[in-house]
């Protein structure tokens, strides 16, 4: 990983993190809502 030496540099680095958090959070929170509310069939 690259220093960040500049101001532009460290939000433009937190901007593209955050964005994969989202991303991830996005497909995680159907998958889970999923999850709590399948019934178990027997």
């Amino acid at each position: 990983m690259e220093s960040i030496y500049s101001l532009q540099q460290f939000m433009a680095f937190t901007k593209s993190v955050i964005y994969g958090l989202v991303v991830l959070t996005l497909i995680a929170m159907p998958a889970f809502w999923y999850f709590l509310t399948e019934r178990d069939d027997d």
